[in-house]
């Protein structure tokens, strides 16, 4: 498994509030899985076509709504009676564990599609992350702002701590 967005997903996912953001993303309805892949883009500088929205989009629609959410739902619909019963507990815990693989799954699905799309050779006209978001969340562009400036602080970072940039 290539693990370059992995890696970025993991260290944006740790910087403060993003958290939060992403949660309050995905309660906008947002597919988050695919606003982090947007933000590593925009991060690395890759031209964002309506093109290659559409087939990042095809790859994250059907398996988000078909795998990962069904796992969140049934996680979070246990949430409660999980709190008294050990045995819910650990399998609810089992259910998040499989979400995150799924998750995991569908970044990889889309690091493949997307890793070999050439870094612009000039100014970006058009952004990954208010291309991805749905129409649903619209009025969420301040939580896309935090994420886009926390996704390009990450990169940079990434860059500077990698062996290459040396």
């Amino acid at each position: 498994m290539h693990d370059e967005l992995w890696k970025f997903v993991l260290d944006l996912y740790a910087r403060p509030g993003i958290e939060t953001t992403c949660l309050q993303l995905q309660a906008d309805g947002a597919n988050v899985c695919l606003l982090l892949c947007g933000a590593w883009l925009d991060a690395r500088g890759v031209a964002c076509t309506c093109e290659r929205v559409r087939l990042l989009e095809a790859i994250a629609t059907p398996w988000h709504e078909d795998v990962v959410r069904p796992l969140r739902e049934l996680r979070q619909q246990w949430r409660a009676q999980a709190v008294q019963d050990p045995e819910l507990m650990h399998l609810r815990e089992s259910v998040k564990a499989l979400e995150l693989n799924a998750e995991r799954q569908l970044l990889q699905r889309l690091h493949d599609q997307a890793a070999p799309w050439p870094l612009a050779t000039q100014g970006l006209s058009m952004t990954w992350l208010p291309a991805l978001l749905p129409a649903t969340a619209a009025h969420s562009s301040a939580a896309l702002h935090v994420l886009g400036v926390a996704a390009r602080e990450t990169q940079a970072w990434l860059e500077d701590a990698s062996p290459l940039s040396s």
